[in-house]
């Protein structure tokens, strides 16, 4: 089977949560956590700040994203340029776009040895300037192209809100607690903690806005090899965006969507002097 796309999304540290959570809400209200239904994730649920910031989701607006791109590293125009295109390849159907910045963008890449990752959507903006938001290990012109397509798009999908797909309860539920830990320790160097929380741990679907049922084809999702499936049969996972991908992405970022009304100036000056 195909190696797996070893990727780590970053978590912002828990000091932190909360307000990121605001900022997410206020670029995007539907990020807002579904209130009626947290009852039912969080014993004895009350609204409070913290609870809400670990359910919302955190895409960006839905209007007109363009989102600046820097590189950490100085790497050569034609590498940047080929990264960007492989960014770019998901506003076929998306209203996003990725446009590189000689200063501080909002998206910082490094290609550090440090594995692939992303922040989570708007959570790039907590990342002070000067520290990257996304890791591509030690990608060079040679590195070959399925790679681009395989991780800088995987990547890319997370920068754009979109969490692991293997881990909806669905695809996790195929898989075999006890080999998994053993196969991604190998494979990995994973401790058995750390695959409980990269693979084994599903995330709640009242904190998801995704497709209907899990896409083990998506871009999004890991390749998880039969041996450690409790039916014996591989998930598939993506290696490109797929066609859901596509299909969702135009739901969460739709072309010609236009930014939201402002309110009359004398509307505004009124809520101003309550």
């Amino acid at each position: 089977m195909a190696e797996i796309i070893t990727c780590t999304p970053k978590s912002l540290p828990r000091n932190l949560w909360v307000a990121a959570a605001q900022r997410a809400v206020e670029i995007n209200p539907l990020n807002h956590a579904p209130v009626e239904r947290l009852a039912t994730v969080i014993p004895g649920f009350k609204a409070q700040p913290e609870h809400l910031a670990v359910v919302i989701t955190k895409y960006w607006q839905t209007h007109k994203v363009s989102l600046t791109v820097s590189f950490m590293d100085n790497p050569p125009a034609n590498l940047r340029k080929r990264i960007l295109q492989h960014m770019n390849a998901w506003n076929k159907t998306a209203n996003v776009n990725f446009v590189e910045t000689k200063r501080d963008g909002q998206v910082r890449i490094a290609r550090e040895v440090d594995g692939y990752w992303s922040y989570i959507g708007t959570d790039v903006l907590s990342i002070p300037a000067g520290q990257h938001t996304m890791n591509l290990q030690e990608f060079t012109m040679q590195t070959p192209e399925s790679e681009f397509h395989r991780v800088a798009r995987h990547e890319t999908g997370h920068t754009m809100g979109f969490p692991h797909e293997h881990m909806r309860r669905e695809l996790v539920d195929k898989i075999d607690p006890q080999k998994a830990i053993a196969f991604f320790g190998q494979t990995q160097g994973w401790s058995p903690d750390e695959v409980r929380q990269q693979v084994l741990t599903p995330i709640e679907e009242s904190s998801i806005r995704g497709t209907a049922h899990a896409d083990p084809n998506s871009i999004m999702c890991y390749q998880i090899p039969g041996t450690i499936t409790k039916d014996g049969k591989p998930i598939i996972g993506g290696k490109d965006i797929d066609a859901s991908d596509f299909q969702f992405v135009a739901q969460i970022y739709p072309k010609g969507a236009k930014a939201p009304a402002k309110a009359p100036a004398r509307r505004r000056a009124a809520r101003a002097g309550r």
